[in-house]
């Protein structure tokens, strides 16, 4: 019997199709369909049960999940357990879906943040089931967003004992070239206010708009600092990400919002990077809204250090956010290494080199069987 409120032509809902992943294609080719199962942040429904049933036909990995986060585990009894981790999701798509290939390029939304980086550790969990060391593959969801709906964070609060491991490799994209610790980063709102009124009698109100100058002007001026922290120079960043303000084409606006985004070397706390932009905006109401701290290189530690060594790649800054944070706030020495290119991360022409795929996934398999 249909519902009482239903129209009487309904159909019932079509059940969602989930694609079936085939982890014998190359990374490049993986990294296509991973890339044309639409995934922006809350939505990894799809592409998780894809993972998780790939995931699930490999006997060698026991698989266990948590809401759009799974994590898939050798148990072979090695000395030492690194984890391979990347997130499912993606900022919003901006017509660059579904991918399409030029030459040695993969466009197309996540393929560089990073897809790509996914592609390699289901490639890496398909092919190498007997590794010198053993892995745990992570998975997870809502990374493209505010640090409280962070997957990685709920595994961590949720289930420990699943990310226990001596060393961590985030797959995020680093052009095939090892990237120390992270920035973190803070996002603050500052706000003015004035006094509404017509746009033909001005000078009876109080423009909030204009207020908002000296902020802005604050902002051009704003000399970012660039600290050497163990041999790598990172480049922090202070800029204006939104403005908000105005009623009507007719009204004096009497509030205005300006939100900020201070991306801080890892030499800051969080309480430091708040403390400078405080400073910086000296005079305003200044309200953090979010933040996430950073990770110092670590390259020096042993398993570092190694890993280095057995990439042979030549170490860089890290100049986002990345969850090697998190990890390193568990203590667990993490780097970021991944195919992706980090300079096209999020933009329309997001890209990522068929090469530099296969490349990532020849050196973790070396370092994994060597």
């Amino acid at each position: 019997m249909s519902r009482p409120d239903a129209p009487e032509s309904a159909e019932p809902a079509a059940a969602t199709v989930v694609p079936e992943l085939d982890l014998n294609m190359t990374g490049g080719e993986l990294t296509r369909v991973l890339v044309d199962i639409p995934s922006v942040s809350g939505s990894e429904q799809v592409i998780a049960d894809a993972v998780e049933a790939a995931l699930r036909k490999l006997p060698h990995l026991t698989v266990e999940r948590d809401g759009n986060a799974m994590i898939a585990r050798t148990n072979l009894g090695r000395d030492e357990r690194v984890v391979l981790a990347g997130h499912l999701d993606t900022v919003p798509i901006a017509d660059n879906v579904p991918s399409h290939i030029e030459g040695d390029l993969l466009y197309g939304c996540g393929t560089s943040d990073m897809k790509s980086g996914v592609a390699v550790q289901l490639r890496i969990a398909a092919t190498v089931p007997e590794p010198n060391r053993d892995i745990t593959f992570v998975f997870y969801d809502c990374e493209e967003v505010e640090a409280r709906r962070n997957g990685l964070g709920r595994l961590a609060r949720n289930h420990p004992e699943w990310l226990a491991a001596d060393f961590a490799v985030l797959l995020e994209g680093t052009n095939a070239q090892v990237e120390g610790g992270c920035q973190g980063t803070l996002r603050a709102e500052i706000r003015t206010t004035g006094q509404r009124a017509h746009s033909a009698r001005a000078w009876l109100g109080d423009n909030a708009i204009h207020k908002a100058a000296p902020i802005l002007a604050r902002l051009a001026a704003y000399e970012p600092e660039r600290p050497v922290i163990d041999d790598l120079e990172y480049h922090e960043g202070l800029n204006a990400v939104r403005i908000e303000g105005g009623v009507a084409n007719n009204v004096i606006p009497d509030d205005c919002l300006v939100v900020v985004n201070f991306r801080f070397a890892p030499n800051r706390t969080p309480e430091q990077a708040e403390a400078h932009v405080r400073e910086v905006f000296d005079g305003f109401d200044v309200v953090v809204t979010d933040f996430a701290a950073g990770a110092l290189p670590g390259l020096s530690q042993p398993a570092a250090a190694a890993f280095v060594e057995a990439t042979a790649t030549t170490p860089n800054p890290k100049f986002g956010w990345t969850d090697v944070a998190r990890f390193s706030a568990l203590g667990i020495p993490a780097v970021n290494f991944g195919p992706g290119d980090p300079n096209y991360a999020h933009k329309r022409d997001e890209h990522c080199s068929l090469s530099a795929i296969e490349e990532t996934e020849k050196r973790l398999r070396a370092w994994l069987q060597s």
